[in-house]
């Protein structure tokens, strides 16, 4: 039976937006391997990606959610995840459908809630489904989260080249030694951050409020 499923990639990173997708399929006629795109290597991801988005049988939503609506403080990334999941639904339901969430909030009934209301405002009627790790036990919601995964991945890497000037800037995530050395480096050059940046995570206020105290001592 087909349904649709939807997860999102890039939550947690201080580069670059948060990116959903929702898959509509029947998931027993999906690419074999599919997984929670964590654990599949990044050439699999690619050809499931391509395979998807090459079949008549299978639909692909993708939602974005770009840094500077991550930065607003009138928002936050639970609303912020529902959205994104919501953009991506809505591009590929029908009324009717059953749709299967990777539930970006600890309790499973609200997001799915959220989102259900947040599709239906787009004027879809859809059930939805919400647990958590649904990427890991669900086909359709793994296929999701590795198209998310891909299309976080390839604004990474225009990231990459649009900055190639400050050297590679790693995975974007606040934990990789790589991205923070971009971010030190940008900043120490420009006084500012990139564009890219999430300022209101705590890596990018806390280079900022070095550099400013690096450029008080040296005045």
């Amino acid at each position: 039976m087909t349904c649709v499923g939807a997860d999102e990639a890039g939550k947690g990173p201080v580069l670059g937006p948060m990116v959903a997708a929702a898959v509509r399929a029947d998931p027993t006629t999906l690419p074999d391997g599919i997984d929670d795109s964590k654990r599949v290597s990044p050439g699999r991801r690619e050809t499931v990606v391509v395979d998807l988005r090459a079949r008549d049988d299978v639909a692909v939503g993708v939602g974005v959610v770009p840094t500077d609506r991550i930065d607003d403080p009138e928002t936050d990334m639970n609303s912020l995840t529902v959205a994104a999941q919501v953009e991506a639904v809505a591009a590929v339901a029908r009324g009717g459908d059953t749709v299967v969430v990777d539930a970006g909030d600890v309790s499973e009934a609200r997001f799915g809630r959220r989102v259900r209301e947040g599709v239906a405002a787009a004027g879809v009627d859809v059930d939805v489904v919400s647990e958590h790790g649904a990427d890991e036990s669900h086909d359709v919601v793994g296929a999701a989260s590795i198209v998310a995964k891909v299309e976080r991945d390839r604004r990474v890497e225009a990231i990459a080249e649009e900055y190639a000037a400050y050297g590679d800037v790693g995975s974007g995530y606040p934990s990789d030694p790589t991205t923070r050395e971009f971010l030190k480096r940008y900043v120490a050059d420009t006084g500012d951050l990139p564009e890219c940046a999430r300022r209101s995570w705590s890596t990018c206020a806390d280079l900022l409020a070095a550099n400013e105290q690096s450029s008080l001592a040296e005045f």
